[in-house]
């Protein structure tokens, strides 16, 4: 008997519904529907370099999302590259990834020293550049372990691939943690310095540079002796900083 065609349409409609339900949260066992989901999500991070890689976008990372998750809230205020001192962004680099001009988001050289000093039983120092430390700070979680790692070096040569040095300089410089709940170069000018990130000093911005590696401990306005010795050496690099930073200062 032919089906009524009523039925036929309702059938039409149903069926890709089903398709992609299925294809999202398919049939079967747990472990494979567990699976697919763990694909998609690492999947992910490589679709949102394509969204991020807009300038107007302004991303947040997920240790903002983290603290909004938990109603601490934060301080960030975006600003464009151009409306950051030229001498802050030459103090960070030179302090967190001197090489940021010359490689494609890992520093081999580096990466082979640490991974040199875990074999020998060494204790390690960090290796991660500028674009490692910024699909971290976008799509990973912190801690020190080999798994995040291995995430981080492919996120970061795709990044470098996508997005412009000064792209990735300026999302960096605007989701990078200078406290808790300080977020951002502008918002660290404001409360440590009370000034704009465009007018900070060569001082403040070695002082600001330096803090990175641990904010929690190093604080801009009140430095230790320890820290201004490191700030000092930071703003000696920068001011002779001409050649490594073309990418962004031609």
């Amino acid at each position: 008997m032919p089906t009524p065609p009523e039925r036929v349409t309702e059938e039409a409609e149903v069926r890709p519904r089903k398709r992609l339900i299925d294809w999202i949260w398919p049939r079967g066992p747990l472990w494979l529907r567990a699976l697919r989901l763990l694909f998609v999500l690492l999947l992910l991070p490589y679709a949102l370099i394509l969204v991020y890689w807009p300038p107007f976008i302004h991303p947040v990372s997920t240790l903002m999302l983290t603290d909004l998750v938990l109603f601490k809230g934060y301080d960030r205020r975006w600003v464009d590259l151009d409306e950051i001192a030229p001498v802050l962004v030459k103090s960070v680099m030179m302090s967190e990834d001197g090489q940021f001009c010359r490689h494609y988001g890992v520093d081999f050289v580096q990466l082979k020293g640490v991974i040199d000093d875990t074999l020998k039983g060494e204790e390690t120092r960090g290796a991660s550049t500028i674009p490692m430390q910024t699909v971290k700070n976008l799509y990973l979680f912190n801690g020190r372990s080999f798994i995040r790692k291995g995430l981080e070096l492919p996120l970061a040569f795709a990044t470098d691939f996508v997005w412009s040095k000064a792209r990735i300089m300026e999302v960096y410089l605007n989701i990078a943690e200078w406290g808790p709940g300080i977020y951002g170069i502008e918002a660290a000018a404001q409360t440590y310095f009370k000034v704009p990130a465009s007018r900070l000093t060569a001082s403040q911005s070695a002082l600001l540079a330096a803090a990175l590696p641990n904010p929690y401990v190093r604080v801009p306005d009140r430095p230790s002796r320890a820290m201004r010795a490191i700030a000092g050496i930071v703003a000696r690099r920068a001011a002779r900083s001409a050649d490594y930073v073309r990418c962004i200062y031609p």
